[in-house]
């Protein structure tokens, strides 16, 4: 066990960045065969590709890719180019004409963060792919997490540094849950207390977290942020329907409810993909519940990981 993603057993992770041009980059987890894919949509602006598919009473049933990408719709384009390298190795739904790549992905946005003309496209996404494998997976500011930041209220001036965190626990026997979460979200991370570890810093010297519940009650309509989100995927090697790989990714998102205040916001487009790779025998309440607690784990891994870039610092940079 490694504690993120790729414990369980097939799943691959690569991450592809730009950190001096952007920051902004993305994330790729590449499927084994037959693995059955879901979601669970929560926020008020998401930003995504081919996620129906993924919902109960849709013809296809299995995924081959889940990509998460900064440049918000612009990083979107990022799955073409995972879709040319899975295409090249005949991967993807068969048809008559040949194979297509079953490609679902979300975006968050990173474009006030830095340059906001270099944003994740068809190359980074193939050179994503290029990257994954096995191996534990970066965590911090990488991949679809160069550019994230926690509590944008303000813009990214009073921002901490977000970025991609991951968990895994073992249930026994083999049975593996685990998430990867890329964190740029408008509310604050709390720990397990309650007590803000990352988010909108105090204006003017940004020495000290504002809490950004309590600044929603005096903030401007106008000035409230609408460009954050929390993106990221839940996945199992248990043995689950669409409809339950959906219900799993749903409880999921109840991780996110634990580790940021406030969550599920109309500023946020939280999103999470649910995958279950289908080798062992589990009830999908089990799944969920675990599920849930390591999206939370893995947010708070996001803060601890992530480093300071383009002006904005990390957590563990920060001198409160």
């Amino acid at each position: 066990m490694n504690n993120t993603l790729t414990d369980v057993p097939l799943i691959q992770v690569g991450h592809a960045h730009d950190l001096d041009n952007g920051p902004t980059g993305c994330t790729v987890i590449l499927c084994p065969p037959n693995t059955i894919g879901g979601i669970d949509q929560r926020g008020g602006a998401p930003g995504t590709r081919e996620t129906d598919l993924l919902r109960p009473l849709h013809l296809v049933q299995h995924v081959n890719a889940i990509f998460l990408a900064g440049g918000s719709a612009y990083g979107l384009a990022a799955g073409d180019g995972i879709m040319r390298h899975l295409e090249e190795r005949g991967i993807g739904y068969v048809t008559r004409a040949g194979v297509v790549p079953i490609v679902s992905g979300a975006i968050l946005y990173d474009l006030d963060v830095g340059n906001a003309q270099r944003r994740p496209d068809a190359d980074m996404g193939y050179a994503a792919c290029q990257n994954a494998s096995e191996n534990p997976v970066e965590q911090g500011s990488v991949g679809a997490g160069a550019g994230a930041k926690i509590g944008g209220a303000l813009g990214a001036d009073f921002a901490t540094k977000g970025g991609i965190g991951s968990a895994s626990v073992d249930l026994g026997n083999g049975l593996v849950v685990a998430a990867l979460v890329a964190v740029n979200s408008a509310g604050d991370v709390i720990d397990t207390q309650g007590q803000i570890i990352a988010g909108l810093r105090l204006p003017p010297d940004g020495k000290a977290f504002a809490n950004s519940l309590e600044m929603m009650k005096n903030l401007p309509p106008a000035n409230v942020t609408n460009t954050n989100t929390v993106i990221g995927v839940v996945a199992t090697n248990a043995i689950l329907t669409k409809e339950e790989v959906c219900k799993v990714a749903q409880m999921a998102q109840d991780g996110i409810a634990r580790a940021i205040r406030p969550a599920h916001t109309p500023f946020d487009g939280d999103t999470i993909f649910g995958l279950a790779t289908g080798t062992h025998p589990a009830h999908p309440a089990v799944i969920g519940a675990f599920a849930a607690e390591m999206v939370e784990k893995a947010i708070r891994s996001a803060v601890w990981q992530a480093t300071s870039l383009a002006g904005i610092p990390a957590a563990k940079d920060l001198q409160l």
